[in-house]
């Protein structure tokens, strides 16, 4: 088989790379790839089209304008690809907002002479789709062994998937549990986040499994007035996610509200979790399960992955 030469762009298809174990053939990455930490050795392949520094409000702003103009969220380094020369390209077909789109790729790859690199576009929208990518990516880098390798990865991550689930109480009823994507306008979590949630034992509000996060209005949380809230910002670290609650404890409302009276507001690292539909979903179900059940369920993120506002 000729050589191998990976460029991700997407975080979750770096780590779906890496857990197939195929980590030595990446030769690129996107500017937002950033675990395992050494993948940031490698060179950088995209780039914001907007200023990703601000407040929530003044970055959907800035992303929202440049779509309305009908222009690029994410450029891509033609030059850079031309000097990897990857024979395959990972990229997206889930959110044009998350990182550059399969038009933008596909543009970029156009321009590459020849042979042009196979482009491997995965979409996925709920927990099972993480298998099929697995699945995917593996026999398009590894034809002959790439099923073989990929039954492995998935059956070592579902084991961990049924070991979490063995520890969650069935407890009823389940607490009502709003999961935030963005704070400013408002968004619930929808796709894979929903069934997490009720995986780890809690009734999902707002997002729909396998549908597109929804924008929502403040009346709807207090509408709902959750058991628990839980701030998962796209992109956020924890210090960015509890920036973006100080913002939401400003709404007239916000001390009415139950989760807040019963102090179960959890901020989580979506960027590094949540928001990643790769072989760290099983983590994200692991913090869910240990927010829901602290005396049951301890997997030791607490204060590094998640922590109580």
């Amino acid at each position: 088989m000729s050589e191998l030469r990976i460029v991700s762009l997407i975080p979750s298809a770096t780590e779906i790379v890496i857990q197939l174990g195929f980590g030595d053939s990446l030769v690129g990455r996107s500017h937002s790839c950033d675990f395992p930490p050494e993948v940031q050795k490698l060179p950088v392949c995209t780039a914001p089209s907007f200023d990703p520094n601000g407040k929530s409000k003044e970055i959907h702003d800035r992303v929202s304008e440049l779509l309305h103009r009908g222009l690029s969220v994410y450029s891509v380094d033609v030059a850079m690809l031309q000097e990897l020369r990857p024979t395959h390209i990972l990229t997206q077909d889930q959110c044009e907002v998350c990182a550059a789109s399969l038009v933008d790729v596909q543009k970029a790859v156009a321009q590459i002479i020849q042979p042009q690199p196979e482009v491997i576009s995965l979409k996925p929208q709920v927990l099972s789709h993480l298998w099929d990518d697995l699945l995917q990516v593996s026999t398009a880098l590894d034809p002959l062994n790439g099923a073989a390798i990929a039954e492995l990865t998935i059956a070592q991550l579902q084991g961990r998937l049924q070991d979490c689930l063995k520890k969650v109480p069935a407890k009823l009823p389940q607490p009502t549990v709003a999961c935030l994507e963005w704070t400013d306008p408002l968004m619930g979590a929808g796709n894979w986040v929903p069934e997490l949630v009720s995986m780890a034992g809690g009734h999902p509000l707002f997002g729909q499994v396998g549908r597109h996060s929804p924008w929502i209005g403040w009346d709807d949380i207090t509408a709902a007035d959750p058991d628990l809230l839980v701030i998962m910002p796209c992109g956020y670290d924890l210090e960015q996610g509890r920036q973006s609650v100080d913002q939401l404890v400003q709404q007239p409302s916000w001390q009415s509200l139950k989760a807040v009276k019963d102090c179960r507001i959890f901020i989580v690292d979506g960027n590094q979790y949540f928001n990643r539909p790769g072989p760290r979903l099983v983590d994200s179900l692991e913090i869910l399960a240990e927010i829901l059940h602290p005396n049951e369920c301890e997997f030791g993120y607490a204060m590094k992955a998640w922590k109580i506002y």
